[in-house]
């Protein structure tokens, strides 16, 4: 797989989560996917990211930055949201709020197998 194949396969889990589509999630998930670390497998993975949608109810993933280096993808998110109560331990109770995420992924027969993310909390903070 070339990096347009690999960056291809990005847009669409991308576009899986802003759709919540989480009957296809497995599509691009591996089931043993870990997170910063930790093994979650794909349900903990789709329980996370359902709790984020709970707490953001206007959650969408925008792309701003993307490179691909099979196995691995870097992508910088950004988020442009209105947080219903807490994010990220931050009372933010319903102000909208600007941050962006770092996140790298590596994948393994076309599925993520490992995501390691930096969320901005300090951009947040400051719009508080």
């Amino acid at each position: 797989m070339n990096g347009h194949e690999l960056g291809e396969i990005y847009r669409r889990y991308i576009g899986c989560l802003n759709r919540q589509d989480w009957a296809n999630l497995g599509r691009f998930v591996h089931d043993d996917v870990h997170y910063n670390g930790k093994r979650i497998g794909l349900s903990g993975y789709r329980e996370m990211l359902e709790g984020d949608f709970r707490a953001i109810p206007d959650l969408f993933f925008a792309i701003e930055l993307l490179l691909s280096d099979p196995p691995r993808i870097a992508s910088r998110l950004l988020f442009d949201c209105t947080p219903a109560g807490m994010l990220f331990g931050l009372p933010v109770n319903g102000r909208r709020v600007r941050f962006a995420e770092n996140v790298f992924y590596e994948f393994a027969d076309r599925r993520i197998v490992d995501v390691r993310s930096i969320i901005d909390k300090a951009a947040i903070g400051a719009q508080l």
